[in-house]
């Protein structure tokens, strides 16, 4: 029986789940790494070297549990629109801009004048922004590459190879499954961009240098991955119409299956294809991080059976851990609205967090109802994954909002949807 390893690295972890081929769990292995540097106005960067590091000793951890002769094929997701540029050897030429940079605000204008308005490449968000900006400083870069992009290179040895669902917001057409000719307008050398894969696909098999390290069969396969949502959304095995999937982790995720592709640059939407669904949505800025802000995560579980789920705080916070927002409203100046001080008596701090996570729940809301009102169903159920979707009283708070059943998927981690892509792209 062979076995199939999926990989999700995050904003301040790395996560690797091994499948059998009967999509059983046989082992995994989590590490958590330093959150992106945040220390000026619009930054928010990471270091490569941080995530190959960490992904490196997971992996190994992963590997003393199972049969390594019996791997097939690993598969990687990373976060969304975190981009960084390389030499023609995959050596990094900069810190990556991670998902939730804006310092792209001017190549965001440039990219406002060419692009069509139904794209996910609009605002200093898109990793075309990022790609504009950073080749300012980098304009002899071999490679423009996402996370997961740049992970599966060197696992491979083989850079300049991406996935359908990242590359969305580096312009590329799902539709016509192409880079666009627009993109010639903006000056970027097409030598630059990735060739683009669906999720899923055998693209290449392990480096012998790697292989032999981990300990892994030299015929490993690599497989296209795709963006830490998606991958979640497909560990919860939703696959009919109106479905939808929330993903709380550093950031709130909201995708539903519609039977159209769905764009609005106003609002941030945007739709991946996998699989032959659309699934549509976007990503907010608020979520875990913002969380992390206030309480740790040993807090705020102790708080948790303090909560009063079936009645309102009467707080009114908009969670944010940086100044801007990308979805239900694409704004890169919004404000966050946040505790001004957290008291040290238990009830006090619980009334507060209990306040974050009805901000949290409202901006779901309004993603959903957004989503209805440009063309996508209305959700029947909503399926939770990631962090938060383990807090019971969350979780009713969030179905008293939405007004439909809210349960946690069986499988909510973003590395058990690309150990699913893995085993599919061993077929």
């Amino acid at each position: 029986m062979g076995l199939y390893i999926g990989i999700d690295l995050g904003t301040s972890g790395c996560r690797a789940i091994a499948i059998d081929d009967n999509r059983e769990v046989v082992g995994e292995c989590a590490l958590v790494m330093p959150l992106p540097r945040s220390d000026k106005p619009g930054y928010s960067e990471q270091d490569a070297d941080i995530w190959w590091q960490t992904l490196l000793q997971v992996l190994q951890g992963l590997l003393t549990n199972i049969s390594t002769h019996a791997v097939r094929a690993i598969c990687i997701d990373g976060t969304s629109s975190t981009l960084l540029l390389c030499d023609r050897l995959g050596q990094p030429l900069s810190a990556a801009l991670m998902y939730n940079d804006s310092r792209s605000q001017d190549a965001s204008e440039r990219v406002r004048k060419h692009a069509p308005a139904n794209t996910a490449v609009h605002g200093p968000g898109s990793s075309l922004a990022k790609l504009i900006h950073l080749l300012q400083r980098h304009s002899d870069a071999s490679h423009a590459l996402h996370q997961a992009d740049w992970l599966m290179g060197k696992l491979s040895g083989h850079f300049g190879i991406s996935d359908e669902n990242n590359c969305l917001k580096l312009g590329f057409d799902p539709i016509d499954k192409g880079w666009p000719a627009w993109i010639d307008v903006l000056g970027i050398k097409r030598s630059l961009l990735p060739q683009v894969y669906p999720p899923g696909t055998a693209t290449a098999v392990i480096d012998k240098g790697i292989a032999a390290m981990l300990g892994l069969p030299e015929k490993t396969r690599i497989v296209s991955g795709t963006t830490d949502s998606t991958a979640a959304f497909l560990a919860t095995g939703a696959n009919s119409s109106a479905e939808a999937v929330t993903s709380l982790g550093s950031t709130l995720v909201t995708k539903i299956i519609a039977d159209a592709p769905i764009y609005s640059t106003e609002h941030g939407v945007y739709s991946h294809r996998i699989f032959g669904h659309w699934l549509t949505g976007g990503a907010s800025n608020s979520g875990g991080a913002a969380l992390l802000q206030c309480f740790s995560v040993d807090e705020m579980k102790d708080l948790t059976p303090l909560l009063d789920p079936e009645h309102d705080s009467g707080l009114d916070y908009y969670p944010l851990p940086l100044r801007g927002e990308r979805f239900p409203v694409a704004d890169p100046n919004l404000t966050p609205r946040m505790p001004d001080t957290i008291p040290d008596d238990r009830p006090s701090r619980a009334h507060i967090f209990q306040g974050l996570l009805e901000g949290i729940s409202r901006i779901e809301v309004r993603a959903y109802r957004l989503l209805k009102q440009l063309g996508a169903p209305y959700p029947i159920r909503v399926i939770s994954v990631g962090g938060g979707a383990e807090n019971p009283a969350w979780n009713l708070i969030r179905q008293r909002y939405l007004g439909v059943p809210v349960i946690q998927a069986e499988h909510h981690e973003a590395a058990y949807g690309a150990a699913l892509l893995a085993l599919h792209g061993d077929r």
